[in-house]
């Protein structure tokens, strides 16, 4: 069985009734979190979020790349987020490889350079506020003075605010 199996297959014991009692796609906290897409990071848990409260997005290390201004912008534009939590974690991937490398390692294995950065970097806190800044001084993103930026720690849990 595949991952995938297994997943419909949980779906299908437990079925998801969706969120009928939450009425819209604007977040009740008019909150945006954007993070890493480590599965250890159990963004409902470490914030105690309920359904309906933030809109939630992931990448490889919580970055603040193109994609993930696109989603600020249209969550500040058009579903009323005025706030926005980036939050990245100890223990990171992106931590161990550097750019160059892992661009030559695609480049090898299939003939082509990707276009885009790794974003790989080797001190967290310096990554965050990197992001922080780039959410701030972005002209798509209207609401831009309260981003804040924190370390997740995956050992203990705690929450430390990068300034």
């Amino acid at each position: 069985m595949t991952a995938i199996d297994e997943l419909l297959s949980r779906h299908t014991d437990v079925p998801d009734h969706g969120a009928p009692e939450v009425p819209t796609p604007v977040p009740g906290l008019h909150l945006a979190i954007l993070t890493c897409m480590d599965a250890r990071i159990k963004v409902f848990d470490v914030f105690r979020l309920v359904h309906g409260e933030a809109h939630i997005l992931r990448n490889a290390g919580g970055i603040a790349t193109d994609d993930a201004i696109r989603s600020l912008a249209i969550s500040q534009r058009r579903l009323e987020t005025r706030e926005v939590i980036v939050m990245q974690h100890t223990s990171c991937g992106l931590a161990t490889i550097t750019e160059d490398e892992f661009k030559d390692e695609l480049e090898r294995d299939t003939g082509l350079r990707p276009p885009w950065a790794i974003e790989a970097f080797r001190e967290v806190k310096d990554s965050v506020r990197q992001s922080v800044e780039r959410i701030r001084r972005n002209p798509f993103v209207p609401y831009r003075d309260n981003v804040r930026g924190f370390v997740y720690d995956v050992r203990t849990g705690g929450l430390t605010e990068v300034f």
